[in-house]
């Protein structure tokens, strides 16, 4: 049996807001596609030069009341990053609460607007631990 990775989904309820939050951590456009008759829009974002590697927002242009107001039951995303620190401190710049604080140099959590949890990774060896980070207090779920 052969298997190939295709997309994570992820419902949203602000289609702008979940876009720009998704390109804060680096993602792209990839491809779009509208539907008309189901009143739904799905866009794939994805790191540079990984387009097999998306997610997809699925936009319900009628609202979505069956949408829950917590997405723990589904885990998380989760990116490696070149710099823990400037990624955290660039979301935290840009409003975004780091709900875990990468106090290990390794390792943080953030949420998007539609309360998924994306999990960031350090690439390669963990930083040494450095302030503001190591005395940062997780906030929320993560």
């Amino acid at each position: 049996m052969t298997l190939k990775y295709l997309h994570t989904m992820v419902r949203v309820l602000d289609l702008e807001k979940s876009m720009a939050f998704y390109r804060l951590l680096g993602l792209e456009e990839t491809r779009r596609y509208e539907n008309e008759q189901g009143r739904f829009t799905l866009v794939f974002m994805a790191p540079p030069g990984q387009p097999e590697c998306p997610v997809e927002l699925t936009y319900n242009w009628d609202g979505d009341d069956g949408l829950p107001s917590d997405s723990r039951h589904f885990g998380h995303l989760a990116y490696e990053v070149a710099d823990i620190y400037a990624t955290c401190q660039h979301l935290m710049d840009n409003g975004v609460t780091i709900n875990r604080p990468p106090r290990d140099g390794r390792m943080a959590f953030v949420r998007s607007p539609d309360n998924v949890s994306v999990e960031l990774l350090q690439a390669g060896a963990a930083q040494a631990p450095a302030e503001p980070w190591v005395s940062m207090p997780s906030t929320g779920h993560w």
